[in-house]
């Protein structure tokens, strides 16, 4: 099968497309004939390891531990394991694993839910990650409200066009921060407010909200703190994958327990309860996911750089 390949860490020169055998499947598992997958700041994060604690998580200390990068998959089940009871070949299905930048994939079971019926296998493929995060920032460590008002720093991009239709869907007041290129796009998915940052600050409009969701942007929590009410909540994602996010992590964690609001950092953690509820909001038509472009597999490296370079909308897919 074909593949992206990765034998070191570096620039997205590393990636090569090559021929390489089909992954073996085991009891639990299912073998996933990939239609496309998705690309986000996890990855050019594990292909460079840096920094260098994604290695110690498990990425390899000196070379890649898993060669073939990509985890947001969709296609169609090819083969299962004998343990595995849910899924059948030919299954249109979404989820996550390791390895989809490859004609073939390999996923366990519970990481693989059949596709909404509404997406066509490209949009399926951006949902997990950047859809979990925005979820789990939202409804879970942010404890969004119905009726609440929410600030969504980095709207435009592939966590926040996720972000901006969730927290609608859970019944906030929702306000976009972009550029003023996309303004319009944030608008266009439900967006109550959109605030171009090239134009005002955010944090000296008077506008005070309940929970803020930084995803992108240079602002320092103390200065987020501006736009909070008294008890609101700072969340820190870093969802496109910035550096800066590492200090802004730091900053909170050090200040939270000093100041009346709630600031939190969290990484997201897969599972097949979001990424089930997540479906349900995909056929309710209370999200859709945004695509910026698609690529080819053997353009992967493009899109790593175009998505490095942090003025995606939406999110990056490599059709396979």
């Amino acid at each position: 099968m074909r593949a992206i390949v990765q034998d070191v860490y570096g620039s997205p020169d590393v990636l090569e497309l090559r021929e390489i055998d089909r992954p073996p499947i085991g009891d639990g598992e299912a073998l996933v004939r990939v239609r496309a997958a998705s690309v986000n700041p996890v990855d050019w994060h594990v292909m460079r390891g840096s920094p260098y604690v994604v290695r110690l998580a498990g990425s390899g200390l000196r070379r890649p531990r898993n060669a073939v990068p990509g985890g947001d998959v969709a296609g169609v089940v090819d083969a299962v394991g004998r343990n595995v009871t849910r899924l059948r070949p030919g299954d249109e299905v979404f989820g996550w694993c390791r390895g989809a930048c490859a004609e073939y994939a390999r996923a366990a079971e519970d990481h693989l839910l059949p596709k909404p019926a509404s997406l066509t296998f490209e949009q399926a493929a951006t949902v997990p990650l950047a859809g979990t995060t925005a979820l789990q920032g939202l409804r879970d460590i942010g404890r969004l409200r119905a009726g609440q008002t929410v600030l969504v720093i980095g709207a435009s991009g592939g966590v926040g066009t996720f972000a901006v239709q969730i927290a609608k869907a859970l019944g906030a007041e929702v306000t976009g921060v972009c550029s003023t290129r996309n303004v319009e796009m944030v608008r266009s998915i439900g967006a109550d407010r959109v605030i171009d940052y090239t134009v005002d600050d955010f944090t000296q409009g008077g506008r005070r909200y309940d929970l803020i969701l930084q995803l992108a942007g240079t602002r320092s929590p103390s200065e987020c703190r501006r736009a909070l009410t008294v008890r609101g909540t700072l969340v820190l994602s870093s969802g496109d994958g910035r550096m800066s996010g590492i200090g802004r992590t730091l900053a909170a964690t050090v200040s939270s327990p000093f100041v009346s609001q709630r600031l939190v950092a969290w990484l997201a953690r897969m599972n097949g309860a979001d990424l089930e509820a997540l479906a349900g909001f995909v056929e309710a038509g209370q999200v859709t996911p945004v695509i910026d472009r698609t690529y080819a597999l053997g353009e992967t490296a493009a899109a790593i750089r175009h998505l490095e370079e942090g003025h995606t909308r939406g999110k990056l897919v490599i059709t396979v």
